[in-house]
C-alpha cells in the first residue's frame, strides 16, 4: 500500500521504520528535519508538503491531541480522495474522533481510531498492542498497516472506541504508578531498602507495570527519561475521567487522579516525563527521590 505517515515523536519515529519495512511510505513532520533523518535511515520518501499526503492510499497520524489532527485534516480535506483510509494512532479523544469520521465521511474517506500501548520499546521492536475503533471492514484493511508495528491488534468497537479504551488504560496506569509511588515513599521514610522492598512487592499481588518496569529505574538508578510527556498523559486522564462523567459514572479515584496528575503537570512543566509525577509526589512530603 502507498501510506502517508504523519508524526514521526518518540513513538512515530520507529513506528513508521516499521510501516516502510512492508509499505511505499512517504513521511511528514512539523520539523522537517526530523523527516529528512527518517528518510536517510530507512528509505522513506518526505512530503515536500503536508498536502502531497492527500493522494496515498492510507493516510496515518500520530500526533499530541486530537485538535492537532482536525488540523491536519483541515490542510488536506480538499485533495481528500474517495477510497482513502486514515487510521489515527494518536492518543485522541473519542468525541474528536466521532466528529472527525463523520466529516471524512462526507468525502468518502473511511476513519479508524488505532491508539497503541507498549511504550517506546514496543514501538522499537514492533510489538505494540493496537485497540482500534471502527467498521469490521475498515478493521480489516486497516490491519494491513497495523500488523508492521503491532504484535496484537483488538478491535474495541465502533469509531472512538479505540480512544476511549487507550484513555482508560492510561488512567489505569497514572493511578497505579501515583499508588505505587505513595507505598514506597512510606517505606523509605520508614527506613526500609526500597530495592528490597521492590523485590518483595514485585513477587506479591501488589506488582504492576509501574512497580516492576517504571520505579525500580527511576527510584533506585536514578535515570528519567522522556519517553512520553507528563502534559500528554495528563490529557489523557482528562479525557477518561470527562467520559466517566458524561456516562455518570461514581469514580472518585478517576476524578483524584486526574486532579493530581493535572497539579503536577503544571507544577513540573512542559517539558516533563510522565513518571515524574511521583516526583510532585515526593515534593508533598518535602522529599525526594
Amino acid at each position: 500500500m502507498k501510506v502517508a505517515f504523519i508524526g514521526l515523536g518518540a513513538m512515530g519515529y520507529p513506528m513508521a521504520r516499521h510501516v516502510a519495512g512492508q509499505h511505499d511510505v512517504i513521511v511528514w513532520n512539523r520539523t522537517t528535519e526530523v523527516a529528512e533523518r527518517h528518510a536517510r535511515e530507512y528509505g522513506t520518501r518526505r512530503a515536500e508538503q503536508l498536502r502531497d499526503c492527500a493522494s496515498q492510499e492510507v493516510i496515518l497520524t500520530i500526533l499530541p491531541t486530537s485538535d492537532d489532527v482536525d488540523e491536519i485534516v483541515d490542510v488536506l480535506y480538499p485533495k481528500l480522495r474517495r477510497g482513502t483510509l486514515w487510521i489515527d494512532a494518536t492518543s485522541g479523544d473519542p468525541v474528536t474522533s466521532r466528529k472527525t469520521a463523520g466529516r471524512l465521511a462526507e468525502k468518502g474517506v473511511a476513519f479508524v481510531d488505532a491508539p497503541v500501548t507498549g511504550g517506546t520499546n514496543g514501538a522499537e521492536a514492533g510489538t505494540l498492542t493496537v485497540m482500534v475503533g471502527g467498521k469490521p471492514e475498515d478493521y480489516v484493511r486497516a490491519g494491513e498497516v497495523l500488523k508492521a508495528f503491532g504484535s496484537r491488534l483488538v478491535h474495541v468497537g465502533e469509531v472512538g472506541a479505540g480512544h476511549a479504551v487507550k484513555a482508560m488504560n492510561n488512567a489505569m496506569l497514572a493511578a497505579n504508578m501515583w499508588m505505587a509511588a505513595e507505598c514506597l515513599l512510606s517505606l523509605k521514610k520508614l527506613g526500609i531498602n526500597l530495592r528490597s522492598a521492590l523485590e518483595v512487592l514485585n513477587s506479591g499481588s501488589g506488582r504492576s507495570f509501574a512497580s516492576q518496569d517504571l520505579l525500580p529505574k527511576r527510584i533506585l538508578d536514578g535515570e528519567w527519561p522522556l519517553t512520553f510527556k507528563l502534559s500528554l498523559h495528563d490529557k489523557d486522564v482528562r479525557i477518561a475521567a470527562s467520559m466517566s462523567h458524561s456516562q455518570r459514572v461514581a469514580s472518585p479515584m478517576l476524578s483524584l487522579t486526574s486532579q493530581l496528575f493535572t497539579a503536577a503537570s503544571k507544577n513540573l512543566g512542559p517539558g516533563a516525563d510522565y513518571v515524574e509525577a511521583i516526583k510532585y509526589l515526593a515534593m508533598l512530603n518535602s522529599e525526594e527521590w
